[in-house]
């Protein structure tokens, strides 16, 4: 197998601040050094902090809630809604989401319990601001 040195990146993760490390190179081609690297559809930081992740995903998750609010005033049931909501929006919010906060996987199904789904439809009928959510 060959590594392709154009796509390989070092991370050195924790405080780098207190520590002189030594360059690496592939053949002769030294690497770039990232702070923040997505990988799987998943942020991952040198810091080990969430909050690249958790703002990518609240960004594409409220730019897809505009869709449900446009599908709302486009005259679609309720039952389309939620399934809209569950099919499109839940997953992105939900996807590694044991990563970055253990306890939710325990929650979700009780979240999906039917207070979820008046939220999605009462929010579509308001003016909320989804960047906010």
């Amino acid at each position: 197998m060959q590594i392709n040195c154009t796509k390989t990146k070092e991370m050195i993760l924790g405080s780098t601040s207190k520590r002189d490390w030594p360059l690496l190179t592939i053949h002769g081609t030294p690497l770039e050094t990232v702070s923040v690297y997505k990988l799987l559809g998943f942020f991952i930081s040198a810091d080990l902090r969430w909050e690249t992740h958790i703002e990518y995903i609240t960004s594409k998750a409220a730019s897809q809630l505009y869709f449900l609010k446009q599908l709302k005033r486009a005259g679609l049931s309720s039952s389309h809604l939620l399934h809209f909501y569950t099919t499109v929006i839940r997953p992105v919010l939900a996807y590694a989401s044991p990563l970055w906060h253990p306890t939710l996987t325990k929650s979700l199904p009780r979240a999906d319990s039917g207070a979820v789904s008046k939220w999605v439809i009462c929010a579509c009928d308001s003016l909320v601001d989804f960047g906010a959510v």
